[in-house]
């Protein structure tokens, strides 16, 4: 099976991509992917979570990192791309969300304001204000919604604030963010400053908001447990997240 190019850096997404089921990187993937970087190529991982990402997996395998869909990127301990978004594009948006009952929330920095308990729905998260808005600041890296009922994603999406694009993931989860805040633009960022061509590229992904990655990399594979439209997008499909998917496609096409 051939590659578009020779591999000088690999992107992952981390949910169901990289990660199990159970958000644990695999003995076999860990010893994979530590080959990998004694042949110098550079390992990267593309996230809609933040930083906090980094309390789940092993930090020493990689060399840069993309978190928020691309609304930050962390090369070499330092922040070389951001993307927010400023109170005064989100707070009437989030308020609006609200008043439809919405659950709504904009992270800033690690802690989540939201409008309900954000622990409820996840346990690995940096922290949480419940707010209603009055008096948030700071510039978010990223505002959500969950879509759970009829109608809702059409508010979403002619109330977004300007200079904004919405992601949806496979769990109805509505990300939006900076417009130029995409996995796509935080992995150009990250090769720029590594002298590294797309056509060098590896990436994996498995959700909707993999697919501009997808696109931008020279060779792409999906997951076996990927969305359609994901394989569609995909030049390659490898097994699931729960079989090492990544480890063994690259056991057999890089190694």
């Amino acid at each position: 099976m051939a590659l578009n190019g020779p591999v000088k850096m690999i992107v992952v997404d981390l949910d169901d991509t990289l990660l199990q089921t159970d958000k644990t990187v695999s003995s076999y993937t860990y010893a994979v992917f530590s080959h990998i970087r004694k042949l110098g190529i550079k390992l990267v991982y593309a996230t809609a979570r933040g930083t906090s990402a980094s309390r789940m997996i092993p930090n020493e395998l990689f060399d840069g990192f993309v978190c928020h869909n691309g609304a930050k990127v962390h090369w070499q301990e330092r922040l070389i791309y951001q993307r927010g978004i400023h109170p005064e594009s989100y707070v009437s948006f989030l308020k609006k969300l609200s008043e439809y009952g919405l659950k709504v929330a904009a992270e800033i920095d690690e802690i989540h304001y939201a409008n309900f308990d954000v622990w409820e729905k996840w346990d690995n998260i940096g922290g949480c204000v419940i707010t209603d808005y009055t008096n948030i600041e700071g510039v978010a890296d990223k505002l959500y919604a969950f879509v759970e009922a009829p109608g809702q994603l059409d508010l979403i999406q002619s109330s977004l604030p300007l200079k904004t694009h919405l992601k949806l993931a496979r769990d109805m989860l509505a990300m939006v963010m900076h417009e130029e805040a995409q996995k796509s633009l935080g992995v150009k960022a990250l090769a720029n400053a590594m002298g590294i061509g797309r056509e060098n590229i590896l990436g994996f992904g498995d959700d909707l908001n993999d697919i501009d990655l997808l696109h931008y990399c020279g060779t792409s594979v999906a997951m076996g447990n990927a969305l359609e439209d994901v394989k569609a997008a995909a030049d390659h499909i490898a097994g699931t997240n729960n079989e090492d998917g990544i480890a063994r496609w690259l056991k057999e096409h890089l190694l």
